[in-house]
């Protein structure tokens, strides 16, 4: 209950329609689901790469962690706009063009695919795991690249 006694005071005093307020509340969700998705892949590259994990309040962290959600989200849209229909291609298209920056544009686009796509959720995380497991796999290779240039 909020402080006024009504159940439902977020809605009071918002001047966004209940479309508006769903679109910010799906984008929410999608950039809370990539953060977090990126969190344990980050942390799992840098223990594979012998490196600390992520620190709360660094800005280098943050700054990394949003990099590899909006790459995430960059690859999962690459593999979930192959099997979409024209018309909701072109809705796709049209939602991230409203927005403003590379970043908004991938979450308008994503909210977007959440609303078209009954099953978006699952895909996600099937679209998580793929994108993690390549990850974490070139982590390896990129050491073993050096040690062959560096011969250690």
């Amino acid at each position: 209950m909020s402080p006024d006694g009504s159940a439902f005071a977020h809605q009071h005093g918002d001047p966004r329609s209940l479309a508006e307020r769903i679109e910010a509340q799906l984008r929410s969700r999608v950039e809370e689901a990539a953060e977090m998705a990126s969190l344990d892949l980050l942390v799992a590259l840098r223990a594979r790469a012998g490196r600390p994990a992520p620190e709360d309040g660094n800005d280098r962290d943050r700054a990394e962690l949003s990099d590899l959600a909006f790459e995430f989200l960059s690859a999962l849209r690459g593999t979930l706009i192959a099997e979409l229909p024209a018309a909701d291609r072109a809705a796709l298209e049209a939602a991230e063009a409203r927005a403003g920056d590379p970043r908004a544009r991938a979450l308008a686009g994503h909210a977007s695919l959440a609303r078209r796509l009954p099953d978006y959720w699952q895909r996600f995380e099937a679209g998580r795991l793929t994108f993690a497991e390549s990850r974490v796999a070139t982590v390896g290779q990129e050491r073993g690249w050096l040690r062959r240039i560096f011969g250690r």
